[in-house]
């Protein structure tokens, strides 16, 4: 718990369970919720409006992110305007680019002038970063959400990247980089490591917290006893090779 206490990384829960949501609510570690269109599908949610209202009446006091799904940037901006009105605790997600790779600059610029505190999404390069915190209007609370995990599933080292994203960002200090798509705990290191200001992630890593600092060997054990235990529980026999 030591190294935890020494984090300067926000912890935000990813997800679209809203009883998840509210567990981790319950935890003052985390420090906001972020959630998307393909999570909050995966949950089975279909009212889109009753959904939001539900989470934030239960999350009233931390940071809260939902995003657009259209794919035309007039109607995005319709919808960010309603959602970013849900509440003051809402950050409006925004796509870096749409389905037709537009960059989505114009919007993210208009929208951070109007004081929408937007939450610019699916970020994977520099020069996407470096184009975004250009749109910021600096008096505007805003984030920039760049995708390290799947950049790391290409094979790319995203550290650099993300340790370079800061460096851009201190152009506009009202806006914070958000490490997103963690695939380990190991991560939240990583994260406070290069200076993210935030790191979201699903309850199942979040949940692993309560591995720092675990003792190694103890954690080897008990390891070897879960292998034991499944194997007996399950019935697992190899007979005797007979005798020739």
């Amino acid at each position: 718990m030591s190294d935890l206490k020494k984090l300067k990384v926000k912890l935000f829960a990813d997800g679209a369970d809203l009883a998840g949501m509210k567990e981790m609510a319950a935890n003052s570690m985390i420090k906001g919720f972020t959630t998307n269109p393909s999570l909050m599908r995966k949950a089975g949610i279909s009212d889109y409006k009753a959904f939001a209202r539900d989470v934030l009446a239960a999350i009233p006091d931390r940071p809260v992110s939902f995003e657009v799904f259209a794919d035309d940037f007039n109607e995005m901006e319709t919808q960010a305007r309603e959602i970013s009105a849900w509440g003051k605790n809402v950050n409006v997600k925004i796509p870096v680019t749409n389905t037709r790779k537009e960059f989505a600059g114009g919007l993210i610029e208009r929208l951070s002038k109007a004081g929408v505190a937007v939450n610019v999404t699916a970020v994977m390069t520099l020069d996407q970063v470096e184009r975004i915190t250009a749109r910021l209007d600096s008096k505007t609370p805003a984030i920039i959400s760049v995708f390290a995990g799947r950049i790391a599933d290409t094979g790319v080292d995203p550290m650099p990247i993300m340790k370079q994203s800061v460096e851009v960002m201190k152009a506009k200090p009202k806006a914070e980089l958000i490490w997103a798509s963690p695939r380990e705990l190991l991560n939240v290191f990583q994260a406070d490591a290069v200076g993210c200001h935030i790191i979201t992630a699903t309850n199942d890593i979040l949940k692993k917290l309560a591995l720092v600092g675990k003792d190694l060997d103890r954690y080897s054990l008990e390891t070897v006893e879960m292998f034991y235990k499944d194997a007996k529980a399950a019935g697992y026999a190899i007979a005797a090779r007979a005798a020739a």
